[in-house]
């Protein structure tokens, strides 16, 4: 049931996203930024963690995820290092996440031979 609930979640997240870039002008980077600004606001006012949990990683892949990520890093770094925190608490926080997908990256490069559009 767990991972019927997580795709039921993280698919409506993308149905949803989908739907507000077919319906607005926004452009992919800008819903991209409303996604991620979503979960750190959802974060902030305790509502991500309960959903989260229920929703497993129908909630924690996509960027509300992240975004919640990068508000809980920042959370714990000031409350441990004060003031410096809100500076260095998103990138610890983030910092294998984003490291896995480069190097993931690169090595997908090197199986598939990516080429430039033409």
């Amino acid at each position: 049931m767990d991972y019927i609930i997580a795709f039921l979640v993280g698919g409506a997240i993308c149905a949803l996203t989908q739907i507000l870039l077919d319906k607005t002008k926004l452009m992919p980077g800008r819903v991209m930024v409303i996604l991620v600004c979503t979960g750190v606001v959802l974060g902030a006012v305790g509502l991500y963690e309960p959903f989260a949990k229920w929703a497993g990683a129908g909630a924690s892949v996509p960027l509300t995820g992240f975004g919640n990520v990068l508000f809980q890093g920042i959370k714990k770094s000031v409350d441990q290092e004060g003031f410096i925190g809100i500076f260095k608490g998103g990138f610890t926080a983030s910092a294998v996440g984003i490291s896995a997908a480069l190097i993931f990256a690169y090595i997908a490069s090197w199986i598939f031979n990516p080429k430039m559009k033409t």
